[in-house]
């Protein structure tokens, strides 16, 4: 089977099948995690489809999730049952077939801090979870426990004594969204979708009320593209209501609140801990998710009216997660201890609502005029439901016979195999000269498809050393992002494909230069071209940190702006 490279080649041939070859019978609008799983979804049952994004691949809310696969104990309590059945469905899908590779299990603490009753109460919550994940045929983790306040505290020494009676161990489970996102694309591609990355849609081709397809701008060249396709789904999620105003004349069919949620990044020695931990907030509840050699922090769930494309975190956001956080833990974390910060945006369906937390997550599809079908809200654990609906919509409006959706039955890419070649990782380090350290971070970014990256370094050994700046990563890792995974410019690779803007202590600035020589042959650039990458990259984080600085969302929005602004 093809492996669904995106070779900058591959996007030229994209680009040139949709607009000078036959009429698509799907066009998506929109990669993220729904519009990448729309387009597969289509794909796989037999349909010519195309699929545009604006920008890189997952570089709005898909990239910028708590990284969390999991029903929502929070929506439990809402007593939204089929939701959170639902996600545990998709949760057990995605660890057992789906995308072995890219999501695991993991543990979180659920701290006690009355003797009786919250016990009762939170324990029959949890048992409840983990029935309707068996029932669902989604389990894929163990079941949960209770523990006394001893065996609380040798799980998580960093907790404060006196703050907990007992807790609860309980599993969900973890992804780097934009990878998974990524995959997502790859897979469609292998399945015959054409895609393509930094291609803005600028408007919607109709005959009469009917839409016939898209005009477009390709980003990277200027060139004026016209696309047509029988349908197109507008997957475009905190932008709908933009996308939807292309339709001169028409109503939206969809109002989308977005909520901004921030995270923390901190070193994994900041807290002692084997597990994660969930914690109640006045507002919300409080995730510590151990990543890899990191912790994450969130989320914050506050409305958003400013610039889309790029959230910015504030001061306030900052110092709000760290005063949560450090009413459980023993030794506070400081501003000092924060590697890194990433805001991202929810798209959540309208209602009258006090605040955004108490909004849906729930999605829905609607079909506002003849060949348009747009789908919003959800959440990203459900994503595969949610296209599986947009397209079910779509073909009805291609009046013909189309097989059903079978996505729950299609890995991902590199997931065919893994356990087989997890069992090998000893022998793939000894027959590639790796460790087997090595080995075990590309199977868990890769999965089967570590063959090529294995490949490159084969053909030059240099590739198998550590990058300059970030030696948790290969530089083949860095080559393989432009050459195989879509990658078009610096910011693609250090902030989605790797996360080595949030994962080292300069935010990816000592890196960058590295990774820009690095993927310049690829894309072809001039030696100009990848000092003007790095630079670009370095001014962003020097204006991401300015942001951070500032007392409120409008400030730290005008901050941002400001800085990048003066680095143009």
């Amino acid at each position: 089977m093809k492996t669904g490279v995106i070779s900058p080649q591959a996007r030229t041939k994209a680009l040139a099948a949709m607009t000078s070859g036959p009429e698509l019978d799907v066009l998506v609008v929109g990669a993220g995690v729904v519009g990448a799983g729309s387009a597969l979804d289509a794909a796989t049952r037999g349909l010519s489809v195309g699929l545009l994004e604006a920008r890189d691949f997952a570089s709005g809310t898909s990239s910028r999730s708590s990284k969390l696969i999991h029903g929502g104990l929070r929506y439990l309590e809402m007593l939204d049952f089929s939701l959170v059945r639902e996600a545990l469905r998709e949760r057990g899908l995605l660890i057992q077939k789906l995308a072995p590779h890219l999501v695991r299990p993991v543990p979180f603490l659920y701290p006690l801090q009355k003797r009786a009753w919250e016990r009762l109460y939170v324990g029959a919550g949890v048992a409840l979870y983990d029935i309707l994940a068996l029932s669902g045929g989604g389990a894929g983790v163990p079941v949960h426990r209770h523990l006394s306040r001893v065996e609380a505290l040798k799980a998580f020494p960093s907790l404060r004594p006196e703050t907990l009676v007992g807790a609860i161990r309980y599993y969900d489970a973890q992804v780097d969204d934009a990878r998974h996102t990524m995959f997502l694309v790859r897979t469609a591609a292998a399945h015959g979708a054409h895609v393509a990355s930094r291609t803005e849609v600028t408007g919607f081709l109709r005959e009469g009320r009917r839409v016939v397809g898209v005009t477009a701008r390709d980003l990277e060249t200027g060139a004026e593209l016209t696309i047509r396709a029988r349908t197109v789904i507008n997957a475009t999620g905190v932008w709908t209501g933009d996308s939807q105003a292309l339709l001169t004349g028409e109503r939206g069919e969809f109002k989308i609140t977005a909520s901004k949620g921030i995270h923390l990044v901190v070193p994994r020695d900041r807290i002692a801990g084997r597990t994660g931990m969930i914690l109640r907030t006045a507002t919300s509840v409080l995730f510590v998710i151990p990543w890899d050699q990191h912790w994450i922090i969130g989320t914050t769930d506050t409305a958003w009216t400013l610039d889309k494309s790029d959230p910015a975190a504030s001061g306030k956001d900052v110092d709000y997660l760290l005063d949560e956080v450090n009413k459980a833990l023993a030794v506070p974390l400081t501003r000092d201890d924060v590697q890194g910060v990433y805001a991202g945006l929810r798209p959540l369906l309208s209602a009258e609502a006090a605040s955004t937390a108490k909004l849906s997550r729930e999605h829905a599809v609607g079909n506002p005029v003849p060949g348009m079908i747009v789908v919003a809200g959800g959440k990203y654990t459900t994503y595969r439901v949610m296209a599986k609906d947009a397209v079910d919509a779509a073909v009805r409006e291609l009046s013909a016979r189309v097989p059903v959706s079978c996505t729950d039955q299609v890995p991902l890419l590199g997931a065919d195999g893994y356990r087989a070649a997890w069992n090998r990782r000893a022998a793939l380090a000894r027959e590639s000269g790796l460790t087997v350290t090595s080995i075990e971070h590309l199977l868990r970014r890769y999965g089967t498809l570590i063959d090529e990256v294995l490949t490159l370094i084969e053909d030059d050994p240099a590739l198998g050393l550590p990058m300059d700046g970030a030696p948790d990563h290969l530089r083949a890792e860095i080559r393989y992002a432009a050459s195989h995974e879509g990658a078009r410019h610096l910011d693609d690779v250090l902030s989605r494909r790797t996360r080595i803007a949030f994962e080292t202590p300069d935010r990816g600035v000592a890196a960058a230069r590295s990774a820009a020589a690095l993927i310049a042959p690829v894309l072809g650039w001039t030696e100009a071209d990848a000092t003007r990458e790095a630079d670009a990259y370095e001014s962003r984080v020097i204006a991401e940190l300015a942001a951070q600085q500032q007392p409120d969302d409008a400030t730290a929005d005008a901050t941002l702006r400001r800085t990048q602004l003066a680095a143009a």
